[in-house]
């Protein structure tokens, strides 16, 4: 009962710094001037308004939650650091990994926030066009914070032994290499026969395949899907947040274990 009260007050004190950071409100702003924006760009296209307000929003409402997750991410440990505050933690009776899990979970609470805010706005978008308001939008909202969880994850991860800079360049080069898991997957096969066969292979085991999150137009075991024709049910759903929960617990495991290695004096 202590760990998880622990844990609570972490992730709250957490969440109450990120809402104060002026950078989130701006990023959350551009995000819902892409979502609005989109509606310019559906009134453009011929009986398709209500597909591309769509196809964009949700478009920019992963990239910029992805864009938080990383900023906020990699700044979680250090700030601690650099204004000291680690110090006067650490010695109370808080393990380390509790002090990074309750950093995890309150950056997890700010961006589950920043995504209702967006999904509000692109909900009301699609509302004034018409559009119906279920089908696949809430399971790519949903697929879109389980995408967001795992980035996060990993900018905790590289936060825990790297500078800010260097954590951000690491996670964004996750996020990308991620995306391109199929890709990078078919590339290997042909050249197989090669070293670089056999690190690429190596490489598309141990990054998370966001693919699996966002599958609009993408190649999955169920085929070609997209939010517009054939998409994966909610059992797709649940199987993809159990990769993310399990990603980004391992994750967090190696953060966990690297900070409690970290000398602070």
């Amino acid at each position: 009962m202590r760990v998880l009260s622990t844990l609570f007050a972490i992730s709250l004190n957490t969440f109450r710094e990120a809402v104060r950071n002026k950078v989130l409100y701006s990023l959350l702003f551009f995000a819902v001037v892409v979502i609005v924006g989109s509606l310019a760009f559906g009134a453009l296209s011929v009986a398709e308004e209500a597909r591309l307000t769509t196809d964009l929003g949700l478009a920019g409402m992963s990239l910029f939650s992805v864009i938080i997750a990383i900023f906020v991410g990699v700044n979680l440990v250090y700030k601690e650091l650099e204004r000291k505050t680690v110090y006067s933690i650490i010695p109370k009776p808080v393990h380390r990994y509790q002090f990074v899990v309750g950093k995890f979970f309150g950056m997890m609470i700010t961006l589950a926030v920043q995504l209702a805010v967006m999904t509000a706005v692109l909900l009301v978008v699609l509302g004034l066009q018409g559009a119906p308001l279920g089908g696949a939008v809430p399971k790519m909202i949903v697929l879109i914070l389980f995408e967001v969880m795992v980035v996060t994850a990993v900018a905790v991860f590289f936060s825990s032994f790297s500078t800010p800079f260097l954590s951000g360049l690491f996670t964004a080069g996750v996020f990308v290499v991620g995306r391109s898991v199929p890709d990078i997957q078919r590339a290997a096969g042909k050249i197989q026969h090669t070293g670089l066969g056999a690190l690429l292979k190596t490489v598309t085991r141990v990054v998370p395949d966001l693919r699996f999150f966002y599958v609009s137009g993408a190649e999955t075991a169920l085929g070609h899907v997209s939010v517009h024709g054939a998409f994966p049910d909610w059992g797709y759903v649940a199987t993809a947040g159990g990769y993310a929960v399990l990603y980004a617990t391992l994750a967090l495991m190696l953060a966990s274990l690297l900070f409690s290695r970290r000398d602070f004096v």
